[in-house]
């Protein structure tokens, strides 16, 4: 990112937290705030361990990049 407006510095980012909202905070609304983290750190487990990508052949962002095996669960839903 350089800072300077450029819509490409930022649309990795974006992708992430729009995925983020739509499939954790939005449909599991928290009272707390340590609930909201709690949420949030299961979900980046799920998003990088278990969630396969179509763009990185089924496999997920772990598997890609540390060469391990296929994931243990297939994509069913979050968590």
């Amino acid at each position: 990112m350089d800072g300077k407006g450029c819509w490409r510095g930022n649309v990795f980012v974006e992708r992430l937290w729009k995925s983020v909202k739509y499939e954790e905070i939005y449909l599991h609304g928290h009272d707390t705030v340590s609930g909201d983290r709690q949420a949030l750190a299961r979900y980046f487990d799920f998003y990088n361990r278990r969630r396969p990508r179509p763009a990185l052949d089924g496999n997920t962002p772990d598997t890609a990049c540390f060469n391990l095996g296929k994931p243990d669960r297939l994509y069913s839903g979050c968590c």
